[in-house]
């Protein structure tokens, strides 16, 4: 039986989210390859690898399925997280993977599409109940793509999380949202926060990791923050 780690290491892939998709893959992989050997959280920015290649889309859902394959041989005790391109029936979902000890330990797909973007034009919505808490070694992680951030019901259903991690591709004119939200979330549901986004110019180029109490902290988190958090400022009962 694994033990609940009381620290955990954290990387944010700052990479542009063009469609360069065998080389942000090989970039991944050798980020896993230098921290694979102990418990690390690896987190990507949405549609690391392809981006929102709309032109190009069956083509990216391909790299997709080969992507994870290659990565489920690889991620040994790192927990990588990312969204990608993946065809569902007749449709082309934004799906949020989690990758550890060689199995996809969760998928969700991306509920709130962001109609400025024009994701509802490429992408099927969704199912907002598969925004839930999931375990790894005792650890307990949530989800929320992007747009979905902005929406406090959906905070609601991960109000138990130890970690929340906000994959994103998020407007650079509203960077300051980005970082209000975050901090409001790590805040609200007493968690740490991890957050990153990349790509292009007209975007957002940062990552984030926001302790209980809304500081902005390193690359080591501490999980007994979240416990002297709980029981300092009491949110039941």
């Amino acid at each position: 039986m694994t033990s609940k780690p009381s620290q955990l290491e954290v990387l944010c892939v700052e990479f542009f989210s063009d469609a360069l998709y065998e080389e942000h893959l090989l970039y991944l992989l050798d980020e896993i390859d230098k921290r694979n050997d102990y418990k690390n959280i690896i987190l990507a920015p949405e549609l690391y690898l392809s981006g929102f290649d709309y032109e190009a889309m069956d083509k990216a859902s391909n790299f997709s399925e080969y992507a994870i394959d290659t990565l489920k041989q690889k991620v040994d005790k790192a927990i990588v997280v990312l969204t990608l391109i993946r065809k569902l029936g007749d449709g082309f979902v934004n799906q949020a993977i989690v990758i550890h000890d060689h199995k996809i330990i969760h998928t969700q797909e991306k509920s709130k599409l962001f109609k400025l973007g024009k994701e509802d034009k490429h992408f099927v919505s969704g199912d907002q109940s598969k925004i839930i808490p999931f375990e790894i070694d005792g650890v307990c992680y949530g989800i929320l793509i992007c747009f979905e951030l902005r929406f406090k019901d959906l905070w609601k259903q991960l109000e138990k999380c130890d970690v929340i991690m906000v994959p994103s591709k998020w407007g650079i004119v509203r960077e300051h949202h980005f970082e209000i939200l975050t901090k409001a979330l790590s805040v609200m549901n007493q968690c740490f926060v991890i957050a990153v986004s990349s790509g292009d110019k007209d975007v957002a180029n940062s990552s984030m990791i926001i302790s209980p109490n809304g500081a902005y902290c390193d690359a080591t988190i501490d999980l007994k923050e979240v416990i002297k958090m709980r029981r300092y400022i009491a949110m039941e009962g």
